[in-house]
């Protein structure tokens, strides 16, 4: 009975035929994943023309006082490597990422254990600030799973836009359960 089921399984799966392409809507990939992160409450920043990406963080939240980063283009003042729980992020103001990928008709950024470092960054940081390379927006969900060997990772999230929550009556809050804000920042892996 057992190599019956798996017989038929095998078999259906041999004859499952290829998701069909679906029309890409106007504009450019980036142009398309700008929208769908603003359709979803982020919000994007252009990469500042001297490189200065702290800079870029300090005017965005001139208010942080804790920044936390995952990635060595811009420094923070909470290292990473110094976090014994992830508990010890509960105070962080600004986190910033570098993510695998973008999706184009959401403006979800793809984002692995491997990048957060500490998986609350992402969560726990009122604000999140991610780097996203514009060659690595794709432009659907189908195409995302294309993308299969990235997703193997012991961890991994599509992140978009910040957290949000609404009633009855239709108030929006933003940052209820996590990350008050998300700013993306198109910028070339180097």
């Amino acid at each position: 009975m057992r190599s019956k089921s798996l017989a038929s399984a095998l078999f259906a799966l041999s004859t499952v035929s290829a998701l069909p392409a679906f029309a890409a809507g106007p504009g450019t990939l980036l142009e398309r994943f700008k929208a769908g992160v603003l359709r979803m409450g982020g919000k994007m920043a252009d990469p500042p023309a001297d490189g200065d990406l702290a800079a870029l963080v300090a005017r965005l939240f001139p208010e942080a006082k804790v920044v936390c980063s995952a990635t060595p283009e811009v420094p923070g003042n909470r290292p990473l490597a110094a976090v014994r729980s992830p508990a010890d992020l509960h105070d962080v103001d600004v986190g910033v990422v570098r993510a695998v990928f973008g999706v184009a008709e959401t403006g979800s950024v793809w984002i692995t254990g491997m990048q957060f470092k500490v998986n609350s960054l992402g969560f726990l940081a009122q604000h999140l600030v991610v780097l996203l390379d514009p060659a690595r927006i794709v432009g659907n969900f189908h195409d995302a799973y294309g993308e299969s060997p990235q997703f193997d990772a012991g961890y991994g999230v599509f992140m978009t836009g910040p957290s949000a929550t609404a009633d009855i009556e239709g108030v929006l809050i933003h940052g209820a359960q996590g990350i008050r804000s998300m700013t993306v920042v198109p910028l070339p892996l180097r």
